[in-house]
């Protein structure tokens, strides 16, 4: 059943206003001539609290935007064992992997491998980052647009186009430094556009915020429910997958992933860029919690106020929120509300047109580096950025016909590469014996391992990046004994 919506004029004018709003800033940045190290980079001059809102608005897509709440709505808050996780990994990653990215004048976070394995495992490591960023994010895109034909009425490959192309737009004009203060601003509205939504519904719920709560916890119900303690491995909400995996899967997001490693390198020094990652995760616990407290408003208003078709516990769980924000929201404010949504696609899609531009070009395309051949290298990195952008377009509308067990499989394969590489990280900071094809036989063993997993096994996804990385490590180990016992 396709849903339709009439938007307002109010609420298409603030969505138009938003998106010209976005290419406007990007033109406007992008307007004084850049070299091409401060397309990819924006000078390396940004204070903290940029790259601080750069690296959480980065990490939150519409997905989670709309699905976040949907988890508390339909369950509870357990799903905030996994970014309690989140903080340990950043502190892990600021005190030991940080450093080494300040050491020379590094521009992808694969550079760090070069100087100990060679510039094959370099190349086969960024490699893997740019298919699967382009094929996830272009999921993304579709799943982004996918939300908002439900709540604009739009069709699909029109509005995959429309985010795509405004995306595409301001990331070309001004490279790093458009990418990291639109991120700022959008952060901002998606922020914004949360609190408002909560706001009307506690307006809305008969007792505001003590009838969440009393509703939440009456009789059986334990809605408010954080800690899970029991131990499975096929469950993604547990403490021991929260906490532990989840700190490994940040490890390799967060430190060994071009995407969020580019920001730290645009920070004025190495003590900025820590201050800013260590600070995003409490930062990215309030916002799960933020995300959450809606969610579980969400519960009680409909037990007041019934829809008038029945919501699927399952199928219609990332629908919830953005269903209130249609039928219940008035003119303007839902105009806002979804310029929040479009808000936290955009934010993720740009540094991801970025991301596999610069580690393209430095990583494998033209990886030696001289004044010479600036001009060339601003113009490759410009000209791919419209090209993954194009192609995301095309991993979007071409997503389509997929179905959506297909799709969230496929964005789970962008979660078990980081896995992959922090185990080559490993070997590198970890062993002084293992060469460059142990390390490359490592990345491919553990590929082949992750399939498995992913294919044949029921373990929860947050336990993805440790198996990976461990995997990759001790099939590294294994070949470099083989290799010597020959």
């Amino acid at each position: 059943r396709k849903e339709i919506v009439r938007l307002s004029g109010l609420d298409l004018g603030i969505l138009i206003a938003y998106l010209l709003g976005m290419v406007g800033f990007g033109l406007w940045v992008g307007r004084r001539r850049q070299s091409a190290a401060e397309f990819m980079l924006g000078g390396r001059d940004f204070p903290w609290w940029v790259i601080l809102a750069s690296i959480v608005a980065t990490e939150t897509s519409t997905v989670t935007f709309l699905s976040v709440p949907g988890l508390a709505w339909s369950s509870d808050w357990t799903f905030l064992q996994l970014p309690i996780g989140y903080v340990l990994g950043r502190l892990l990653v600021t005190a030991v992997l940080l450093p080494r990215y300040f050491t020379g004048n590094l521009f992808t976070a694969y550079e760090v491998l070069q100087t100990r394995f060679g510039g094959s495992v370099k190349q086969l490591a960024s490699g893997l980052f740019v298919v699967t960023r382009t094929l996830g994010d272009g999921m993304r895109l579709f799943l982004s647009a996918l939300v908002l034909q439900i709540v604009a009425g739009i069709d699909l490959g029109t509005a995959v186009a429309c985010l795509g192309v405004a995306t595409i737009v301001y990331t070309f004009s001004g490279g790093m430094r458009a990418v990291l203060w639109t991120d700022l601003l959008q952060l901002l509205i998606y922020m914004a556009g949360a609190a408002i939504a909560m706001w009307v519904l506690l307006d809305r719920i008969d007792g505001g915020w003590n009838a969440v709560v009393e509703q939440a916890t009456v009789g059986a119900r334990d809605k408010l429910r954080v800690f899970d303690t029991e131990w499975r491995f096929d469950k993604a909400h547990v403490l021991w997958a929260g906490v532990v995996g989840g700190a490994v899967l940040t490890i390799g997001t967060h430190g060994v992933d071009q995407m969020l490693v580019q920001r730290y390198l645009c920070a004025r020094s190495r003590a900025q860029a820590g201050v800013a990652l260590a600070l995003s995760g409490p930062v990215v616990l309030l916002q799960f919690t933020l995300f959450l407290a809606i969610g579980t408003a969400l519960f009680v208003f409909y037990q007041q106020h019934p829809p008038a078709i029945a919501f699927d516990p399952v199928g219609d769980r990332d629908r919830v929120l953005a269903r209130f924000v249609v039928d219940h929201l008035p003119s303007g404010v839902r105009g806002v509300v979804l310029g929040a949504v479009f808000a936290a696609a955009m934010s993720t899609l740009s540094s991801s047109l970025n991301s596999a531009a610069t580690a393209l070009v430095n990583d494998i395309l033209m990886p030696a580096r001289s004044d010479d051949d600036d001009r060339r290298r601003l113009r490759a990195v410009k000209l791919l950025t419209v090209g993954f952008g194009v192609a995301q377009i095309a991993v979007g509308i071409g997503s389509q016909g997929l179905r959506m067990g297909v799709i969230s499989s496929v964005l789970a394969v962008q979660g078990w590469t980081t896995g992959i590489i922090l185990g080559v990280f490993a070997l590198g900071i970890f062993t002084r014996r293992v060469g460059h094809r142990a390390a490359t036989i490592g990345m491919v063993g553990g590929v082949a391992v992750m399939v498995w997993v992913w294919r044949g096994t029921s373990l929860a996804w947050p336990w993805y990046a440790l198996v990976g990385s461990t995997a990759t490590f001790a099939i590294g180990m294994v070949a470099q004994w083989t290799g010597r016992k020959k």
